[in-house]
């Protein structure tokens, strides 16, 4: 069906992670029609699934909290989860965007009780763990799902836990015959702030991050550290549940690699020293970290926060690329390689390794318009006509702070667009 509520004084922000949650509410605060999509069935993208941000340790609710009162407030943006782009034709100031919305089986009646989770017995791999835990099928996202709704998974539709899920709910939220909509909505501008994706570490096999269960990726241990995460917050193995207290960081996974990715991530230094800090917080003298890189890249303002971690007692530093990881009798992660300060070779047994893995562009799984233009790894330039641009992780490897800016850049360009449109037209 066609969206009557959209015109060419639209802006159309693809992505709601913290870079398109920025670029709506900047366009919007501004007086512009926006429609904010998401694929997923909650704002926040991968910035809400953190423990912590650096340098300043505080966690994500100081920054994603403002943005969803800001987006409560404001009529000027239309928040649509689990909608996909199919199509984009036309050119800058007229574009016709045709959107996928899945079905999410709960309407907008639903209060956040959850009875319909607790109904259901069906369990699903929690999307939003990273494979380290299960969640049942009738779900909410995380504490802080924008929206406050739960989702009913596809696989327990016509099924009795569907009806269990819906003769639990008391206000008629649940609503199984749900169905795909297809929405064509007209444009002027479109922001891309499609965001990154984790490489794919089974892809680095000699470190076996797909055979051994204490090897997990950088992102998994933000997930271990934050007390609403699977483990409540305890530094643990997937393998045997035991404390780990000796851990390995290694950096570079899959990055500056002409075997994986060419370019330089430049978050993951800064990540893994935020981490030992978890290892600190956590046990205090007794926990370990080892930091394995090539060599550290952190600059401007983050340059103390490294200089700090150096002076940790318990984070000891190690400049070589790792060459293999094999497994113990015990299932401890043994580190092969050479220390290239010492020129001596090393194998080194620790409870856990954590892979520093390197940031591409969610858009590399997505069907963009044949007139953009991007980068040698994926990454979005823009359009050829100048009507559509990038926004936050999509352009480039950013941290959160980063990603606002260029998010708040690409707000700016969008309203320039339609303000010419109108301008045209008047």
């Amino acid at each position: 069906m066609t969206d009557s509520i959209a015109t060419s004084q639209t802006i159309l922000v693809v992505g709601g992670g913290i870079s398109g949650m920025t670029a709506a509410l900047e366009a919007a605060e501004c007086g512009k029609q926006v429609m904010l999509i998401e694929r997923n069935a909650t704002l926040g993208g991968r910035t809400s699934l953190l423990y912590r941000y650096f340098p300043k340790m505080c966690h994500p609710t100081c920054g994603l909290e403002i943005n969803l009162r800001r987006l409560k407030g404001n009529r000027n943006v239309r928040v649509m989860t689990m909608t996909q782009v199919v199509s984009v034709i036309g050119s800058r100031g007229d574009y016709t965007v045709t959107l996928k919305v899945a079905p999410r089986y709960v309407n907008d009646h639903c209060t956040g009780c959850g009875d319909c989770a607790k109904a259901v017995e069906a369990e699903i791999d929690n999307p939003y763990e990273y494979g380290l835990a299960k969640t049942k099928a009738a779900y909410l996202p995380h504490a802080m799902a924008y929206p406050q709704r739960y989702v009913i998974d596809a696989s327990i539709i016509n099924t009795p836990d569907g009806e269990k899920a819906l003769a639990a709910c008391k206000v008629g939220a649940v609503d199984l015959a749900m169905q795909e909509e297809t929405i064509v909505v007209k444009v002027g501008t479109v922001v891309w702030a499609t965001g990154w994706k984790p490489y794919d570490a089974a892809k680095i096999q000699p470190y076996g991050y797909d055979r051994y269960a204490n090897v997990i990726t950088s992102l998994e241990f933000e997930r271990l550290a934050d007390p609403k995460g699977p483990t409540g917050g305890k530094l643990l193995r997937p393998s045997d549940g035991r404390e780990a207290k000796n851990i390995a960081f290694i950096q570079c996974a899959g990055s500056r690699d002409e075997n994986h990715l060419r370019h330089c991530s430049r978050i993951c230094c800064m990540a893994s020293l935020k981490q030992t800090q978890y290892v600190r917080e956590a046990y205090g003298d007794a926990g370990k970290s080892t930091v394995y890189y090539i060599d550290l890249r952190t600059i401007d303002r983050l340059e103390d926060f490294y200089v700090k971690v150096q002076k940790d007692t318990t984070v000891s530093f190690v400049k070589s690329k790792v060459a293999k990881i094999v497994e113990d009798k015990d299932a401890n992660p043994v580190l092969h390689g050479v220390d290239t300060e010492g020129y001596h070779r090393y194998a080194t047994a620790h409870d856990l390794v954590v892979l520093a893995v390197g940031m591409e562009p969610e858009a590399n799984g997505i069907k963009l318009p044949d007139d953009m233009l991007l980068d040698s790894s994926g990454f979005i330039e823009g359009s050829r006509d100048e009507g559509m641009f990038g926004a936050g992780a999509a352009t480039s490897p950013l941290d959160v702070n980063r990603s606002v800016q260029s998010a708040t850049a690409a707000a700016l360009r969008a309203i320039k667009v339609v303000y010419k449109t109108a301008t045209v037209e008047g």
